[in-house]
């Protein structure tokens, strides 16, 4: 018989990777009842974001001004940090995540 001695740690293979599953991952097709909720709110979103104005990673900045009376106030949306949301809260501005990703417009095709 031969002995069984296994080969060292560096030089061992990795198994063959493994036939990749198609199935869902979630077992199943999306409810219809969710998808026309998806759907209402990417148009309610659309519809907001048509009357805002795109400021970019200054939206904090601008934000702040429009709160402390430095500019008008006028719907905007853009980026911003996690920290930099929980600082307007903080100042008592008020801010909401976009649902939907945006593309900034300087972007788009």
């Amino acid at each position: 018989m031969a002995p069984a001695v296994p080969a060292k740690s560096n030089q061992r293979r990795e198994p063959a990777a493994q036939a990749v599953d198609k199935r869902p991952l979630a077992g199943g097709e999306i409810p219809p009842a969710l998808v026309q909720a998806f759907q209402a709110v990417a148009k309610a979103q659309a519809a907001v974001l048509k009357d805002s104005t795109w400021v970019g990673d200054k939206f904090a900045e601008e934000a702040r001004s429009m709160h402390y009376g430095e500019a008008d106030e006028t719907p905007i949306h853009g980026r911003a940090t996690r920290e930099e949301a929980v600082e307007l809260a903080a100042e008592g501005i008020a801010v909401a995540p976009i649902l939907f990703p945006v593309a900034p417009p300087d972007e788009l095709n």
